[in-house]
């Protein structure tokens, strides 16, 4: 069964910030080996989340892990992904969708910030 990851990001004006969660799905895919890692955002830019689901789905996914690439756990993730997918289902019954966890709070996103504020405080001269 072909599984497809489909990162859900929120969406940005700011092309190079909607540019960065298609870094990190890159990064994702070559530390994962998964071939099948789509990028969709919920609003502001696209493709949005109905788009990505029919890319994965025209890739020949069966089944998709929808993965909130959100730190918190706020209306996007609580409401309005699930009523994405619950969408998604009313056009493709057989496919298999689930989401994923938010990046919430975790050890290395700790380790990235500490990692930025060295970087900012050598930047200015402060460290």
């Amino acid at each position: 069964m072909k599984t497809a990851i489909l990162m859900m990001a929120h969406g940005s004006r700011i092309t190079e910030a909607n540019d960065a969660a298609r870094e990190v799905a890159a990064m994702v895919r070559e530390i994962t080996g998964f071939e099948l890692i789509e990028v969709a955002f919920r609003e502001l830019h696209e493709p949005n989340i109905q788009q990505g689901i029919e890319t994965c789905v025209a890739r020949g996914a069966q089944r998709i892990l929808l993965m909130p690439y959100f730190l918190f756990m706020g209306a996007h993730v609580q409401h309005d992904l699930p009523e994405e997918i619950a969408e998604a289902r009313k056009r493709h019954p057989a496919l298999i969708l689930e989401m994923g966890e938010h990046l919430g709070a975790h050890r290395k996103l700790a380790e990235i910030e500490a990692e930025r504020i060295g970087e900012s405080l050598k930047r200015l001269g402060w460290s």
